[in-house]
Protein backbone atom coordinates (compact mmCIF):
# COMPACT_ATOMS: atom_id res chain seq x y z
CA UNK A 1 0.00 0.00 0.00
CA UNK A 2 1.31 3.59 -0.37
CA UNK A 3 1.70 4.62 3.06
CA UNK A 4 2.91 8.71 2.88
CA UNK A 5 2.94 11.06 -0.16
CA UNK A 6 5.32 14.01 0.31
CA UNK A 7 4.95 17.36 -1.87
CA UNK A 8 6.80 20.30 -1.82
CA UNK A 9 6.92 23.04 -4.06
CA UNK A 10 4.98 21.59 -7.14
CA UNK A 11 2.89 23.58 -8.49
CA UNK A 12 0.02 25.40 -5.80
CA UNK A 13 1.56 23.37 -2.98
CA UNK A 14 3.80 24.55 -0.37
CA UNK A 15 5.13 21.86 1.84
CA UNK A 16 2.62 18.68 2.15
CA UNK A 17 2.64 15.63 3.63
CA UNK A 18 -0.39 12.54 3.30
CA UNK A 19 -0.53 9.57 5.03
CA UNK A 20 -3.19 6.64 2.96
CA UNK A 21 -4.72 3.90 5.36
CA UNK A 22 -5.53 0.59 3.76
CA UNK A 23 -8.99 0.44 1.98
CA UNK A 24 -10.78 3.32 0.23
CA UNK A 25 -9.17 6.53 0.43
CA UNK A 26 -11.53 9.38 -0.69
CA UNK A 27 -10.04 12.83 -1.58
CA UNK A 28 -12.49 15.60 -1.80
CA UNK A 29 -12.50 19.36 -2.13
CA UNK A 30 -13.88 22.35 -4.38
CA UNK A 31 -12.78 22.71 -7.66
CA UNK A 32 -9.40 24.01 -8.05
CA UNK A 33 -8.23 23.52 -4.56
CA UNK A 34 -5.51 20.66 -6.23
CA UNK A 35 -7.30 17.48 -5.33
CA UNK A 36 -5.83 16.61 -8.95
CA UNK A 37 -2.02 17.57 -7.94
CA UNK A 38 -1.37 14.70 -5.59
CA UNK A 39 -2.49 12.28 -8.41
CA UNK A 40 -0.24 14.47 -10.56
CA UNK A 41 2.62 13.98 -8.02
CA UNK A 42 1.79 10.29 -8.09
CA UNK A 43 1.95 9.80 -11.90
CA UNK A 44 5.69 11.78 -11.76
CA UNK A 45 7.03 9.48 -9.08
CA UNK A 46 5.70 6.76 -11.67
CA UNK A 47 7.71 8.11 -14.38
CA UNK A 48 5.91 10.87 -15.80
CA UNK A 49 7.92 13.15 -17.81
CA UNK A 50 8.44 16.48 -15.93
CA UNK A 51 9.24 20.11 -16.76
CA UNK A 52 10.39 23.35 -14.84
CA UNK A 53 6.77 24.64 -15.56
CA UNK A 54 5.33 22.54 -12.68
CA UNK A 55 8.38 24.24 -10.05
CA UNK A 56 5.98 27.10 -7.57
CA UNK A 57 6.40 30.10 -8.34
CA UNK A 58 9.54 31.92 -6.56
CA UNK A 59 11.16 28.43 -5.94
CA UNK A 60 14.18 26.72 -7.65
CA UNK A 61 12.86 23.08 -7.24
CA UNK A 62 10.15 20.90 -6.55
CA UNK A 63 9.67 17.55 -5.17
CA UNK A 64 7.76 14.50 -4.60
CA UNK A 65 8.27 11.50 -1.99
CA UNK A 66 6.13 8.06 -1.55
CA UNK A 67 6.99 5.97 0.69
CA UNK A 68 5.30 2.00 0.27
CA UNK A 69 4.79 -1.00 2.55
CA UNK A 70 4.42 -4.27 0.27
CA UNK A 71 2.97 -7.29 1.76
CA UNK A 72 3.86 -8.67 -1.25
CA UNK A 73 6.80 -7.52 -2.77
CA UNK A 74 7.80 -10.23 -5.66
CA UNK A 75 6.66 -8.98 -8.22
CA UNK A 76 8.51 -4.81 -7.61
CA UNK A 77 11.49 -7.12 -6.29
CA UNK A 78 11.59 -8.81 -10.12
CA UNK A 79 11.82 -5.06 -11.09
CA UNK A 80 14.54 -3.80 -9.04
CA UNK A 81 16.56 -7.06 -10.23
CA UNK A 82 16.15 -6.23 -13.45
CA UNK A 83 16.94 -2.14 -13.46
CA UNK A 84 20.41 -3.78 -11.24
CA UNK A 85 18.73 -2.59 -7.51
CA UNK A 86 18.44 -4.77 -4.37
CA UNK A 87 14.90 -6.14 -3.76
CA UNK A 88 13.09 -4.23 -0.90
CA UNK A 89 14.01 -4.53 2.81
CA UNK A 90 11.11 -5.53 4.48
CA UNK A 91 8.91 -4.84 1.93
CA UNK A 92 9.69 -1.24 2.36
CA UNK A 93 9.49 1.16 -0.91
CA UNK A 94 10.81 4.98 -1.22
CA UNK A 95 11.09 6.74 -4.31
CA UNK A 96 12.18 10.52 -4.45
CA UNK A 97 12.16 12.58 -7.61
CA UNK A 98 13.49 16.33 -7.42
CA UNK A 99 12.90 18.98 -10.50
CA UNK A 100 15.24 21.59 -10.88
CA UNK A 101 15.01 24.25 -13.73
CA UNK A 102 18.15 22.00 -15.24
CA UNK A 103 17.99 18.78 -13.84
CA UNK A 104 15.85 16.05 -12.70
CA UNK A 105 16.67 13.56 -10.07
CA UNK A 106 15.30 10.37 -9.54
CA UNK A 107 15.98 7.62 -6.59
CA UNK A 108 14.43 4.49 -5.32
CA UNK A 109 15.30 2.74 -1.89
CA UNK A 110 18.37 5.95 -2.45
CA UNK A 111 19.61 4.40 -5.57
CA UNK A 112 19.43 6.39 -8.84
CA UNK A 113 17.35 5.67 -11.50
CA UNK A 114 16.14 6.23 -14.84
CA UNK A 115 12.39 7.34 -16.06
CA UNK A 116 12.00 3.56 -17.90
CA UNK A 117 12.89 1.87 -14.66
CA UNK A 118 9.85 4.16 -12.60
CA UNK A 119 7.47 3.19 -15.51
CA UNK A 120 8.59 -0.50 -14.91
CA UNK A 121 7.56 0.05 -11.48
CA UNK A 122 4.17 1.87 -11.75
CA UNK A 123 3.33 -1.32 -14.08
CA UNK A 124 3.36 -3.24 -10.76
CA UNK A 125 2.60 -1.32 -8.04
CA UNK A 126 -0.23 1.27 -9.23
CA UNK A 127 -3.58 1.19 -11.33
CA UNK A 128 -4.16 4.93 -12.49
CA UNK A 129 -7.44 5.71 -13.79
CA UNK A 130 -7.78 9.58 -14.88
CA UNK A 131 -10.93 11.31 -15.85
CA UNK A 132 -10.85 10.54 -19.81
CA UNK A 133 -9.24 6.60 -19.11
CA UNK A 134 -12.44 5.16 -19.51
CA UNK A 135 -12.46 6.35 -23.54
CA UNK A 136 -10.02 3.92 -23.65
CA UNK A 137 -12.44 0.87 -22.72
CA UNK A 138 -13.91 1.62 -26.31
CA UNK A 139 -10.76 0.33 -27.62
CA UNK A 140 -10.90 -3.05 -29.19
CA UNK A 141 -7.25 -3.65 -28.62
CA UNK A 142 -7.59 -2.50 -24.64
CA UNK A 143 -10.76 -4.71 -24.66
CA UNK A 144 -8.57 -7.59 -25.80
CA UNK A 145 -6.14 -7.16 -22.85
CA UNK A 146 -8.81 -6.99 -20.53
CA UNK A 147 -9.95 -10.41 -22.23
CA UNK A 148 -6.40 -11.95 -21.76
CA UNK A 149 -6.09 -10.54 -18.43
CA UNK A 150 -9.30 -12.02 -16.82
CA UNK A 151 -8.64 -15.11 -18.08
CA UNK A 152 -5.11 -15.03 -17.78
CA UNK A 153 -4.08 -16.31 -21.50
CA UNK A 154 -0.68 -16.28 -22.26
CA UNK A 155 0.08 -15.69 -25.92
CA UNK A 156 4.11 -15.53 -25.82
CA UNK A 157 4.19 -18.90 -28.20
CA UNK A 158 1.76 -16.83 -30.66
CA UNK A 159 3.58 -13.28 -30.41
CA UNK A 160 6.91 -15.62 -31.21
CA UNK A 161 5.53 -17.38 -34.11
CA UNK A 162 3.84 -14.03 -34.97
CA UNK A 163 7.04 -12.41 -35.57
CA UNK A 164 8.97 -14.91 -37.84
CA UNK A 165 5.69 -14.58 -39.96
CA UNK A 166 5.79 -11.12 -39.86
CA UNK A 167 9.63 -10.86 -40.35
CA UNK A 168 9.63 -12.92 -43.54
CA UNK A 169 6.93 -11.14 -45.16
CA UNK A 170 8.27 -7.99 -44.66
CA UNK A 171 11.56 -9.54 -46.47
CA UNK A 172 8.78 -10.65 -49.13
CA UNK A 173 7.73 -7.00 -49.17
CA UNK A 174 10.73 -5.54 -49.91
CA UNK A 175 11.70 -8.15 -53.15
CA UNK A 176 8.22 -6.90 -54.58
CA UNK A 177 8.72 -3.17 -53.71
CA UNK A 178 11.52 -2.58 -55.70
CA UNK A 179 11.15 -1.16 -59.13
CA UNK A 180 12.01 -3.72 -61.78
CA UNK A 181 14.07 -1.13 -64.23
CA UNK A 182 16.19 0.38 -61.57
CA UNK A 183 16.50 -3.10 -60.24
CA UNK A 184 18.34 -3.90 -63.92
CA UNK A 185 19.44 -0.64 -64.06
CA UNK A 186 21.42 -1.40 -60.46
CA UNK A 187 22.50 -5.23 -61.84
CA UNK A 188 24.34 -3.87 -64.75
CA UNK A 189 25.99 -1.34 -63.12
CA UNK A 190 27.57 -3.71 -60.32
CA UNK A 191 27.89 -6.30 -63.33
CA UNK A 192 30.54 -3.93 -64.60
CA UNK A 193 32.42 -2.68 -61.90
CA UNK A 194 32.83 -6.86 -61.12
CA UNK A 195 33.46 -7.62 -64.57
CA UNK A 196 36.44 -4.78 -64.73
CA UNK A 197 38.35 -5.87 -61.38
CA UNK A 198 37.89 -9.14 -62.37
CA UNK A 199 39.68 -8.49 -66.01
CA UNK A 200 42.46 -6.40 -64.40
CA UNK A 201 43.58 -9.61 -62.57
CA UNK A 202 45.01 -6.84 -59.84
CA UNK A 203 47.84 -8.41 -57.40
CA UNK A 204 49.06 -6.05 -54.60
CA UNK A 205 52.63 -7.99 -54.92
CA UNK A 206 52.44 -7.39 -58.59
CA UNK A 207 51.35 -3.28 -57.79
CA UNK A 208 54.82 -3.55 -56.02
CA UNK A 209 57.13 -5.17 -58.67
CA UNK A 210 55.55 -3.00 -61.53
CA UNK A 211 56.30 0.29 -59.87
CA UNK A 212 59.74 -0.86 -59.00
CA UNK A 213 60.73 -2.13 -62.67
CA UNK A 214 58.89 1.44 -64.04
CA UNK A 215 61.07 3.44 -62.11
CA UNK A 216 64.14 1.71 -62.78
CA UNK A 217 63.21 1.47 -66.82
CA UNK A 218 61.98 5.20 -66.74
CA UNK A 219 65.87 5.86 -65.43
CA UNK A 220 67.60 3.01 -67.73
CA UNK A 221 70.05 5.24 -69.57
CA UNK A 222 71.09 6.93 -66.10
CA UNK A 223 71.30 3.84 -64.35
CA UNK A 224 73.39 1.99 -67.17
CA UNK A 225 75.46 5.11 -66.99
CA UNK A 226 75.92 4.80 -63.74
CA UNK A 227 76.88 0.94 -63.43
CA UNK A 228 78.99 1.21 -65.94
CA UNK A 229 81.12 4.01 -64.57
CA UNK A 230 81.23 1.92 -61.14
CA UNK A 231 82.50 -0.99 -62.82
CA UNK A 232 85.10 1.07 -64.74
CA UNK A 233 86.05 2.66 -61.41
CA UNK A 234 86.39 -0.53 -59.57
CA UNK A 235 88.26 -2.73 -62.36
CA UNK A 236 88.71 -1.40 -66.24
CA UNK A 237 89.83 1.84 -65.90
CA UNK A 238 93.50 3.21 -65.96
CA UNK A 239 94.64 3.02 -61.98
CA UNK A 240 91.03 0.93 -61.51
CA UNK A 241 90.48 -0.24 -57.80
CA UNK A 242 91.03 -4.01 -58.84
CA UNK A 243 94.91 -2.90 -60.59
CA UNK A 244 95.69 -1.17 -57.09
CA UNK A 245 94.18 -4.06 -55.08
CA UNK A 246 96.27 -6.65 -56.80
CA UNK A 247 99.67 -4.33 -56.63
CA UNK A 248 99.37 -4.45 -53.35
CA UNK A 249 98.57 -8.28 -53.02
CA UNK A 250 101.96 -8.88 -55.02
CA UNK A 251 103.39 -6.42 -52.30
CA UNK A 252 101.96 -8.80 -49.40
CA UNK A 253 103.33 -11.76 -51.21
CA UNK A 254 106.76 -10.75 -50.78
CA UNK A 255 106.31 -9.29 -47.14
CA UNK A 256 105.32 -12.79 -45.70
CA UNK A 257 108.39 -14.19 -46.68
CA UNK A 258 109.92 -11.28 -44.47
CA UNK A 259 107.01 -10.63 -41.97
CA UNK A 260 104.98 -13.77 -41.11
CA UNK A 261 102.39 -12.34 -39.74
CA UNK A 262 101.38 -10.09 -42.83
CA UNK A 263 100.08 -13.64 -43.99
CA UNK A 264 97.22 -11.90 -41.96
CA UNK A 265 96.93 -8.92 -43.95
CA UNK A 266 97.46 -10.93 -47.27
CA UNK A 267 94.35 -12.79 -46.72
CA UNK A 268 92.51 -10.07 -46.13
CA UNK A 269 93.07 -7.74 -49.25
CA UNK A 270 92.45 -11.18 -50.62
CA UNK A 271 88.91 -11.48 -49.70
CA UNK A 272 88.89 -7.77 -50.87
CA UNK A 273 89.56 -8.42 -54.13
CA UNK A 274 87.59 -11.36 -54.72
CA UNK A 275 84.79 -8.77 -52.75
CA UNK A 276 85.66 -6.65 -55.70
CA UNK A 277 85.12 -9.35 -58.42
CA UNK A 278 81.53 -10.28 -57.02
CA UNK A 279 80.27 -6.56 -56.79
CA UNK A 280 81.24 -6.18 -60.45
CA UNK A 281 79.91 -9.47 -61.90
CA UNK A 282 76.09 -8.12 -60.04
CA UNK A 283 76.42 -4.87 -61.35
CA UNK A 284 77.19 -5.88 -64.56
CA UNK A 285 74.51 -8.85 -64.50
CA UNK A 286 71.72 -6.38 -63.21
CA UNK A 287 72.70 -3.40 -65.56
CA UNK A 288 72.51 -6.20 -68.42
CA UNK A 289 68.56 -7.31 -67.06
CA UNK A 290 67.52 -3.82 -67.70
CA UNK A 291 64.85 -4.67 -70.53
CA UNK A 292 64.61 -0.90 -71.82
CA UNK A 293 62.59 -1.77 -75.03
CA UNK A 294 60.03 0.50 -75.40
CA UNK A 295 57.20 -2.40 -75.85
CA UNK A 296 58.22 -3.13 -72.35
CA UNK A 297 58.10 -0.12 -71.23
CA UNK A 298 54.66 0.59 -73.09
CA UNK A 299 53.11 -2.98 -71.20
CA UNK A 300 54.17 -1.37 -67.56
CA UNK A 301 52.49 2.04 -68.25
CA UNK A 302 49.47 0.44 -69.26
CA UNK A 303 49.68 -1.87 -66.35
CA UNK A 304 50.64 1.00 -63.71
CA UNK A 305 47.51 3.18 -65.05
CA UNK A 306 44.90 0.31 -64.49
CA UNK A 307 46.16 0.24 -61.00
CA UNK A 308 46.24 3.72 -60.18
CA UNK A 309 42.21 4.18 -62.19
CA UNK A 310 40.82 1.29 -60.13
CA UNK A 311 42.27 2.56 -57.01
CA UNK A 312 40.64 6.22 -57.51
CA UNK A 313 37.76 4.42 -58.33
CA UNK A 314 37.42 1.60 -56.32
CA UNK A 315 39.18 1.77 -53.25
CA UNK A 316 42.66 3.78 -51.78
CA UNK A 317 44.48 0.38 -52.01
CA UNK A 318 44.56 -2.78 -54.21
CA UNK A 319 42.98 -5.16 -50.98
CA UNK A 320 40.52 -2.36 -50.86
CA UNK A 321 39.21 -2.64 -54.06
CA UNK A 322 39.03 -6.14 -54.23
CA UNK A 323 37.22 -6.55 -50.90
CA UNK A 324 34.81 -3.97 -52.38
CA UNK A 325 34.93 -6.53 -55.66
CA UNK A 326 34.07 -8.82 -53.42
CA UNK A 327 31.27 -7.52 -52.05
CA UNK A 328 29.75 -6.09 -55.04
CA UNK A 329 29.80 -9.66 -56.54
CA UNK A 330 27.86 -11.11 -53.58
CA UNK A 331 25.44 -8.36 -54.20
CA UNK A 332 25.32 -9.38 -57.77
CA UNK A 333 24.50 -12.80 -57.20
CA UNK A 334 21.78 -11.83 -54.45
CA UNK A 335 19.88 -9.29 -57.41
CA UNK A 336 20.09 -12.23 -60.00
CA UNK A 337 18.74 -14.29 -57.26
CA UNK A 338 16.06 -12.90 -56.48
CA UNK A 339 13.19 -14.81 -57.83
CA UNK A 340 14.24 -17.95 -55.97
CA UNK A 341 14.47 -15.95 -52.98
CA UNK A 342 11.17 -14.76 -52.85
CA UNK A 343 10.38 -18.18 -53.95
CA UNK A 344 12.03 -19.47 -50.93
CA UNK A 345 10.48 -17.15 -48.73
CA UNK A 346 7.07 -17.59 -49.84
CA UNK A 347 7.27 -21.09 -49.04
CA UNK A 348 8.70 -20.33 -45.61
CA UNK A 349 5.84 -17.73 -45.01
CA UNK A 350 3.40 -20.94 -46.01
CA UNK A 351 5.06 -23.16 -42.98
CA UNK A 352 4.95 -19.89 -40.95
CA UNK A 353 1.55 -19.35 -41.37
CA UNK A 354 0.22 -23.07 -40.62
CA UNK A 355 1.92 -23.33 -37.22
CA UNK A 356 0.10 -19.35 -36.73
CA UNK A 357 -3.11 -20.57 -37.61
CA UNK A 358 -3.02 -23.21 -34.85
CA UNK A 359 -1.28 -20.68 -32.68
CA UNK A 360 -3.99 -18.51 -33.37
CA UNK A 361 -6.96 -21.19 -33.41
CA UNK A 362 -5.30 -22.13 -30.07
CA UNK A 363 -5.73 -18.70 -28.59
CA UNK A 364 -8.87 -18.48 -29.37
CA UNK A 365 -10.65 -21.01 -28.22
CA UNK A 366 -9.46 -20.07 -24.88
CA UNK A 367 -10.65 -16.60 -25.12
CA UNK A 368 -13.71 -17.99 -26.32
CA UNK A 369 -13.91 -20.73 -23.00
CA UNK A 370 -13.19 -17.25 -20.91
CA UNK A 371 -15.43 -14.89 -22.69
CA UNK A 372 -19.12 -16.04 -21.05
CA UNK A 373 -17.56 -15.92 -17.93
CA UNK A 374 -16.03 -12.36 -18.03
CA UNK A 375 -19.50 -11.28 -19.31
CA UNK A 376 -21.34 -13.09 -16.62
CA UNK A 377 -19.06 -11.22 -13.72
CA UNK A 378 -19.01 -8.16 -15.40
CA UNK A 379 -23.01 -8.12 -15.62
CA UNK A 380 -23.22 -8.67 -11.75
CA UNK A 381 -20.96 -5.94 -10.72
CA UNK A 382 -23.08 -3.65 -13.50
CA UNK A 383 -25.92 -4.99 -11.23
CA UNK A 384 -25.21 -3.72 -8.34
CA UNK A 385 -24.27 -0.08 -9.78
CA UNK A 386 -27.39 0.28 -11.05
CA UNK A 387 -27.97 -1.29 -14.72
CA UNK A 388 -30.35 -3.68 -12.84
CA UNK A 389 -31.46 -5.31 -16.36
CA UNK A 390 -28.34 -4.32 -18.15
CA UNK A 391 -26.39 -7.06 -20.12
CA UNK A 392 -22.32 -7.11 -20.92
CA UNK A 393 -21.17 -9.38 -23.71
CA UNK A 394 -17.91 -10.16 -25.08
CA UNK A 395 -18.05 -10.70 -28.89
CA UNK A 396 -15.14 -12.87 -30.65
CA UNK A 397 -14.58 -12.46 -34.51
CA UNK A 398 -11.81 -14.49 -36.27
CA UNK A 399 -9.93 -12.10 -38.08
CA UNK A 400 -6.34 -11.71 -40.40
CA UNK A 401 -3.09 -12.18 -38.01
CA UNK A 402 -2.24 -9.59 -35.67
CA UNK A 403 0.48 -9.30 -33.20
CA UNK A 404 -2.44 -10.14 -30.34
CA UNK A 405 -4.00 -13.21 -32.15
CA UNK A 406 -6.11 -13.38 -34.73
CA UNK A 407 -8.99 -12.18 -32.82
CA UNK A 408 -11.19 -8.95 -33.23
CA UNK A 409 -13.04 -8.13 -29.89
CA UNK A 410 -15.95 -6.29 -29.41
CA UNK A 411 -17.76 -5.52 -25.71
CA UNK A 412 -21.16 -5.29 -26.38
CA UNK A 413 -23.64 -3.70 -23.74
CA UNK A 414 -27.46 -3.21 -23.31
CA UNK A 415 -28.16 -0.93 -20.58
CA UNK A 416 -31.91 -1.90 -20.08
CA UNK A 417 -34.62 -4.28 -20.36
CA UNK A 418 -35.91 -4.70 -24.10
CA UNK A 419 -32.82 -3.07 -25.82
CA UNK A 420 -30.82 -4.61 -28.53
CA UNK A 421 -27.47 -5.26 -27.71
CA UNK A 422 -24.91 -2.67 -29.20
CA UNK A 423 -21.16 -2.48 -29.38
CA UNK A 424 -20.09 -0.87 -26.24
CA UNK A 425 -18.46 2.28 -28.67
CA UNK A 426 -21.64 3.19 -30.00
CA UNK A 427 -23.11 4.54 -26.21
CA UNK A 428 -23.19 8.19 -25.71
CA UNK A 429 -23.36 8.20 -21.87
CA UNK A 430 -20.20 9.05 -20.84
CA UNK A 431 -21.63 8.30 -17.57
CA UNK A 432 -22.50 4.72 -18.69
CA UNK A 433 -19.16 3.76 -19.95
CA UNK A 434 -17.79 5.21 -16.31
CA UNK A 435 -19.62 2.70 -14.67
CA UNK A 436 -18.57 -0.23 -17.27
CA UNK A 437 -15.42 0.84 -16.71
CA UNK A 438 -15.72 0.38 -12.44
CA UNK A 439 -17.29 -3.07 -13.21
CA UNK A 440 -14.68 -4.31 -15.66
CA UNK A 441 -12.19 -3.08 -12.31
CA UNK A 442 -13.89 -4.69 -9.83
CA UNK A 443 -13.50 -7.84 -12.11
CA UNK A 444 -10.19 -7.69 -13.06
CA UNK A 445 -9.54 -6.36 -9.06
CA UNK A 446 -10.16 -9.70 -7.95
CA UNK A 447 -7.14 -11.23 -9.68
CA UNK A 448 -4.49 -8.83 -10.36
CA UNK A 449 -1.62 -8.42 -7.52
CA UNK A 450 -1.28 -4.52 -8.31
CA UNK A 451 -1.76 -2.96 -4.52
CA UNK A 452 -2.97 0.23 -5.45
CA UNK A 453 -5.69 1.29 -7.44
CA UNK A 454 -6.46 5.41 -8.43
CA UNK A 455 -9.28 6.51 -9.79
CA UNK A 456 -9.44 10.28 -10.14
CA UNK A 457 -13.17 11.03 -10.75
CA UNK A 458 -14.78 7.99 -11.85
CA UNK A 459 -18.04 9.23 -10.54
CA UNK A 460 -18.28 12.18 -13.26
CA UNK A 461 -21.51 12.21 -14.94
CA UNK A 462 -23.10 9.93 -12.29
CA UNK A 463 -25.59 11.46 -9.43
CA UNK A 464 -28.31 10.38 -6.66
CA UNK A 465 -28.82 7.08 -5.90
CA UNK A 466 -26.33 5.54 -8.37
CA UNK A 467 -23.35 7.32 -6.79
CA UNK A 468 -24.28 5.30 -3.08
CA UNK A 469 -23.53 2.30 -5.56
CA UNK A 470 -20.26 3.09 -7.27
CA UNK A 471 -19.10 4.07 -3.86
CA UNK A 472 -20.29 0.83 -2.35
CA UNK A 473 -19.11 -1.06 -5.18
CA UNK A 474 -15.31 0.99 -5.08
CA UNK A 475 -15.47 0.29 -0.89
CA UNK A 476 -15.66 -3.34 -1.99
CA UNK A 477 -13.14 -3.49 -4.31
CA UNK A 478 -10.79 -1.86 -1.86
CA UNK A 479 -10.87 -5.02 0.29
CA UNK A 480 -8.66 -6.35 -1.91
CA UNK A 481 -6.26 -3.40 -2.84
CA UNK A 482 -5.66 -0.16 -1.54
CA UNK A 483 -7.83 3.03 -3.67
CA UNK A 484 -7.32 6.11 -3.98
CA UNK A 485 -10.07 8.09 -5.18
CA UNK A 486 -10.79 11.35 -6.39
CA UNK A 487 -14.83 12.05 -6.10
CA UNK A 488 -17.08 15.01 -5.90
CA UNK A 489 -20.08 12.57 -5.06
CA UNK A 490 -20.90 12.72 -0.91
CA UNK A 491 -22.09 9.49 -1.29
CA UNK A 492 -18.74 8.14 -2.63
CA UNK A 493 -16.97 9.93 -0.07
CA UNK A 494 -19.21 8.44 2.46
CA UNK A 495 -17.53 5.34 1.71
CA UNK A 496 -14.46 6.00 2.51
CA UNK A 497 -11.77 4.55 5.63
CA UNK A 498 -10.32 7.59 5.31
CA UNK A 499 -11.63 11.08 4.26
CA UNK A 500 -8.66 13.49 3.32
CA UNK A 501 -10.29 17.24 2.22
CA UNK A 502 -7.79 19.50 -0.06
CA UNK A 503 -8.21 23.14 0.18
CA UNK A 504 -6.62 26.50 -0.54
CA UNK A 505 -5.97 29.38 1.06
CA UNK A 506 -4.43 33.05 0.23
CA UNK A 507 -1.79 34.42 2.70
CA UNK A 508 0.43 38.05 1.60
CA UNK A 509 -0.85 37.24 -2.17
CA UNK A 510 0.36 33.87 -2.25
CA UNK A 511 -2.00 30.89 -2.87
CA UNK A 512 -1.42 27.66 -0.65
CA UNK A 513 -2.75 24.09 -0.93
CA UNK A 514 -3.78 22.31 1.90
CA UNK A 515 -4.51 18.46 2.64
CA UNK A 516 -6.38 17.90 6.03
CA UNK A 517 -7.08 14.63 7.56
CA UNK A 518 -11.06 14.53 8.58
CA UNK A 519 -12.15 13.22 12.16
CA UNK A 520 -15.87 12.70 13.05
CA UNK A 521 -16.08 16.06 13.52
CA UNK A 522 -14.86 17.37 10.68
CA UNK A 523 -16.33 15.01 8.20
CA UNK A 524 -19.55 15.62 8.49
CA UNK A 525 -18.78 19.16 7.96
CA UNK A 526 -16.95 18.71 4.71
CA UNK A 527 -20.02 16.39 3.60
CA UNK A 528 -22.29 18.86 4.59
CA UNK A 529 -20.43 21.17 2.38
CA UNK A 530 -20.33 19.13 -0.37
CA UNK A 531 -23.94 18.28 -0.32
CA UNK A 532 -25.23 21.73 -0.06
CA UNK A 533 -21.97 24.00 -0.58
CA UNK A 534 -20.25 26.49 1.66
CA UNK A 535 -23.26 27.84 3.66
CA UNK A 536 -23.94 24.03 5.36
CA UNK A 537 -27.22 23.94 7.42
CA UNK A 538 -28.12 21.94 9.76
CA UNK A 539 -29.90 19.86 8.18
CA UNK A 540 -27.17 19.24 5.38
CA UNK A 541 -25.18 18.26 8.40
CA UNK A 542 -27.60 15.76 10.09
CA UNK A 543 -28.25 14.38 6.27
CA UNK A 544 -24.38 13.94 6.20
CA UNK A 545 -24.28 12.34 9.64
CA UNK A 546 -26.70 10.02 8.17
CA UNK A 547 -25.16 9.36 5.41
CA UNK A 548 -22.34 8.12 7.03
CA UNK A 549 -23.91 6.54 10.14
CA UNK A 550 -26.07 4.30 7.23
CA UNK A 551 -22.28 3.79 5.06
CA UNK A 552 -20.74 2.57 8.47
CA UNK A 553 -23.14 -0.68 8.34
CA UNK A 554 -21.92 -1.84 4.70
Amino acid sequence: MLRTLKIKNLALVDDVQVGFAEGLNVITGETGAGKSLMIGALRLLLGERADKSMIRTGETSCSVHAEFGLENSKAVDAVLEEVGLEPCDGGLLIIRRVITETSNRTTVNDESVTLNALKRLGEVLVDMHGPYDHQSLLDQNVQLQILDAFGQIDGRAYRELYGKYRAVQQQIDALNSDNEEDLQRQIEFLDYRVNEIETANLDPEEETEVVEEHSRIANAQHVIELANGTVQALTEGEGCAFDGLVSAQQALNQLVKLMPEAQEWHDELESAVTSVQEVVRSIEQSAGDIDASAERMEWLDDRLTTYQTLKRKYGTTVEEVLQNGEQWKLQLTDLRGRDKKREALENELTLIFQELDLAGSELRKQRENVADHLSECITRELVDIGFEHGFFDVQITPCNPTPTGMDSIDFGFAPNAGEDMRPLRMIASSGEISRVMLATKAVLAKQDQIPVLVFDEIDANIGGEIGGAVGRKLAQVAKHHQLLCITHLPLVAACGNRHLAVSKRVEDGRTFTEVELLDSETRPEELARMLGGKDSTNVTLQHAKEMLDQMSLL
